[in-house]
């Protein structure tokens, strides 16, 4: 819904705030991921609560919330809650700010007692998200600290060891220090959003003495909107590409037009360097694993040769597909979509034109399209959006790029085989499949949230759940790890389940789309027979729960000899199979462990 992206109007989310409740639970085909969010609050929530709802439900998560009475985050963090333990959140979101601390240092203590000071106050919170690591096992959510409103030293207060700038500061980074140290624990960083915001509009007095809001109203959507990027990056629902435009996108000027040494990218000019800033903005992204494509109406030999110029930031290389021809751009969006394998709703569409974002938007359901303006905008509507909200840098982000490149060369040489089996075998592929490890939890965690097409069960999994799957004595969890001759495609295949009366139950089974016809699911499959087997089981039983992205797997289970026992009438099928008759693997090619 255009009216929750960046720029949005504020005041207009407040106002009708009960309409676009409506408006997104009207929308057809959304299937939601469905979460249990609390809030714990030392000011006033409610307002908070109906905004972040709306931002999460137009990302497709749609939650039910508990909210502690007000400024009982402490007793219930600490000392628990019947009401809350009955809730069992998925994650716990902490709204605490500066109102929330108890003592400032005075201009009369001593360094050792503004130490001290800091310390007890880390330690209470450390006391809160400790116990709720505990009892919930679940992601929690922190604020920072905004900046007080006030400075009693003037510039000082930076500087000075009594000052509540300085003392706020050191407590942000306490804060960062145990953000860093603990995987499922993020700071929503409000520092950031009132600086931005303006820090004397954002601590409005008159709001907090007369609702207790310890921001003002009208700053509700911003600090919703930043607070929505966090939960739906932990539940998967970023976006993993770029497909952006080139004349008076990239660069200044049309190169076809203007040929290639006079559009406007490099430092001869104001608008010159525009351009270049943004293009070392976009280059930025490729390293976190954004993947970079171009679908531009121009002829491929002036894109090519725009890129070629010796003061381009990004080069022809730095992406991964290029189409630059005279289709239309959703059709080349969606082409790009296909040879990478991956939803064409997984992109981030940006273009200068609004004839052109309005024909993407409507024909491919689902695309990001940021409403960009002038040029000197690009970055700041890119960015405000949060499309790509980082809540970790892992190994297999790093790679990215070139575990899809490789997949290229491997659909290229899939080409020059007669026989399919034989192209596998020619692969060299080998397997890892074991239990889940502590080293691969957060890429585990991200498959479950990420996975669209080969995910029977479409469960999705907070890394907290993740880890607790892995330490019950009850579950079965078997991740798989598959590289070839081309090279490393990392963590691809997840399943867990859990024994019940000498029955497993298949909770979940998902591949990343990158492997996909590889052979890797009867290789995971032999595995888990093998250890059901082990644990004296006797039957297997499988679901498939259809979605309009997993349908080519809704006869996964009949090609593993499974036998259907039940199938509802929206598609959804039960499945078992008896470990007490033979099993025939299916695996061809791949060497496991």
């Amino acid at each position: 819904m255009k009216q929750l992206e960046y720029p949005y109007d504020s005041d207009f989310i407040l106002r009708k705030k009960k309409a676009i409740r409506r408006e997104l639970l009207a929308r057809e085909g959304i299937r939601y991921i469905e979460k249990k969010i609390a809030i714990l609050g030392g000011s006033t929530t409610s307002d908070i609560k109906l905004i972040l709802e709306l931002f999460l439900l137009n990302y497709g998560i749609k939650a039910e919330f508990y909210e502690s009475e007000y400024n009982k985050y402490y007793e219930d963090a600490v000392f628990g809650n019947p009401e809350l333990d009955e809730f069992k959140p998925d994650l716990v979101f902490v709204h605490t700010t500066t109102r929330n601390i108890a003592r400032f240092p005075q201009v009369t203590d001593s360094a050792e007692q503004i130490d001290t000071l800091l310390e007890e106050t880390m330690a209470r919170f450390e006391q809160i998200w400790s116990a709720l690591e505990q009892r919930y096992k679940c992601t929690v959510i922190q604020n920072n600290f905004e900046q007080p409103f006030y400075r009693l030293l003037g510039n000082s207060d930076f500087t000075n060891i009594h000052g509540r700038l300085n003392f706020i500061n050191r407590l942000n980074e306490g804060f960062c220090s145990y953000a860093q140290a603990h995987q499922n624990f993020f700071i929503n960083d409000i520092n950031y959003v009132s600086a931005v915001y303006g820090i004397k509009k954002w601590a409005d007095p008159g709001d907090w003495y007369r609702y207790k809001y310890a921001l003002s109203v009208s700053a509700i959507p911003d600090f919703a909107f930043n607070l929505a990027h966090i939960i739906k990056a932990v539940y998967g629902r970023n976006k993993k590409a770029f497909a952006l435009d080139m004349d008076n996108t990239l660069w200044g000027g049309i190169v076809g037009d203007d040929g290639p040494e006079n559009i406007k990218v490099g430092h001869e000019d104001a608008e010159s360097e525009l351009f270049t800033e943004f293009q070392q903005y976009i280059k930025a992204h490729k390293d976190l694993g954004i993947l970079l494509t171009v679908a531009s109406k121009n002829d491929e030999e002036n894109a090519l040769a725009g890129l070629a110029r010796p003061d381009s930031t990004l080069k022809q290389d730095d992406f991964i597909l290029i189409k630059a021809n005279w289709e239309n751009k959703d059709r080349n969006i969606s082409n790009i979509a296909q040879e990478l394998n991956i939803g064409a709703d997984s992109f981030v569409f940006v273009d200068d034109n609004p004839v052109e974002r309005a024909l993407v938007e409507t024909q491919i359901p689902g695309i990001s399209v940021p409403e960009v303006g002038a040029p000197e905008t690009y970055i700041d509507v890119i960015d405000s959006n949060g499309f790509f909200e980082v809540t970790g840098i892992s190994e297999e982000d790093l790679k990215r790029g070139g575990m899809y490149k490789a997949n290229m060369e491997r659909a290229k040489a899939s080409a020059t085989f007669d026989n399919y089996d034989d192209y596998l075998k020619s692969l060299e592929m080998k397997a890892e499949i074991k239990p889940f490890s502590p080293v691969y939890m957060a890429r585990i965690a991200e498959l479950t949230n990420k996975s669209n097409q080969f995910n029977l069960t479409t469960k999705r999994c907070s890394q907290a759940e993740i880890e607790s799957f892995a330490s019950d004595p009850s579950y079965i969890t078997l991740y798989g790890r598959l590289e070839d001759k081309f090279g490393d495609n990392g963590v691809v295949a997840v399943t867990f389940g859990h024994e019940e009366d000498g029955v497993f139950h298949i909770d979940l089974w998902l591949m990343s789309c990158r492997v996909l016809k590889r052979g890797m699911e009867f290789a995971m499959m032999d595995e888990l027979i093998s250890e059901a087997k082990s644990r004296n089981i006797t039957k297997i039983k499988g679901y498939y729960y259809p979605t309009a992205k997993n349908k080519m797997v809704s006869d996964f289970y009949a090609l593993q000899g499974f036998t259907k026992i039940n199938e509802t009438e929206d598609g959804s099928t039960e499945w078992l199979l008896d470990l007490a008759e033979p099993h025939k693997s299916g695996n061809i090619a791949i060497k496991v462990n």
